[in-house]
């Protein structure tokens, strides 16, 4: 693999997407590109992907993998203004994972809301990762961030939902988050409302979940000291996803 030097080396200027495959087929494949050229286009990035590339990528290299027998893996891809650059690896939600639960705690690291790149998927993304190995020593599997005005606002890896009498909560857009590709199908799918939350209204929640990519619809046991439910609408929430997945490989 032939790496040239340009922003996206020196300095993060460069975007990526991380697609679940399953069955080799690429999900939300146009939502994930739709993304990306907004996120190129802000860093004044020439360079494209279009979906056949993708799919094409994917046949081609998708038998040579380690784990090419596993039904969901992931493929990721960064641009930058010198780079294409095409992975593939393993899924590492598997359903063992969902059935126990995530666990989150509260990050020392605020969110910088009025920075425009918290609102892209770019590899300027030290924050995300570096909290993300913290976690690896504790008994939790996510970190949640806060914004500067102490406003709830995503996970290190993660956009977070919350269930109340029934209506499902996540924080605005504006707090300072990316807008995820699940989050979306969440926010399409199920009545959602979007508003700003803080830690006080995490605690009169009844359920809590969060989502990305990857993992599809993750429910939440602990956020901090408050513990939530498994409940009736993350479970609805979580077999509406399957079947939609399935249908999308059938299809």
């Amino acid at each position: 693999m032939n790496i040239q030097l340009d922003d996206g080396v020196q300095f993060g200027l460069g975007a990526f997407e991380t697609i679940a495959l399953q069955e080799n087929t690429p999900l939300f494949l146009d939502w994930h590109l739709e993304r990306l050229r907004r996120s190129l286009e802000f860093l004044h990035i020439s360079q494209k992907v279009n979906a056949e590339e993708v799919i094409r990528w994917i046949d081609q290299n998708a038998a040579k993998e380690p784990g090419s027998g596993q039904e969901q893996r992931a493929c990721k891809f960064m641009v930058s203004e010198k780079n294409k650059i095409f992975s593939l690896r393993k899924n590492p939600y598997t359903e063992a994972v969902k059935d126990r639960g995530f666990r989150l705690a509260y990050s020392p690291v605020l969110r910088n809301e009025t920075s425009p790149l918290v609102y892209h998927k770019t590899m300027n993304y030290g924050d995300n990762i570096l909290e993300k190995r913290r976690t690896k020593n504790l008994p939790i599997d996510e970190v949640v961030f806060l914004n500067t005005r102490g406003e709830l606002c995503e996970g290190s890896t993660t956009n977070l939902f919350f269930v109340k009498q029934g209506q499902i909560f996540t924080p605005k857009q504006s707090c300072g988050l990316l807008p995820g590709i699940l989050r979306r199908y969440v926010l399409q799918t199920f009545f959602c409302r979007e508003t700003v939350l803080y830690p006080r209204d995490a605690e009169q929640m009844e359920e809590c979940f969060v989502t990305n990519s990857l993992m599809g619809i993750m429910p939440v046991l602990e956020l901090g000291d408050v513990c939530y439910a498994r409940g009736p609408v993350t479970e609805r929430c979580m077999e509406r996803y399957r079947k939609d997945t399935e249908a999308a490989v059938t299809a």
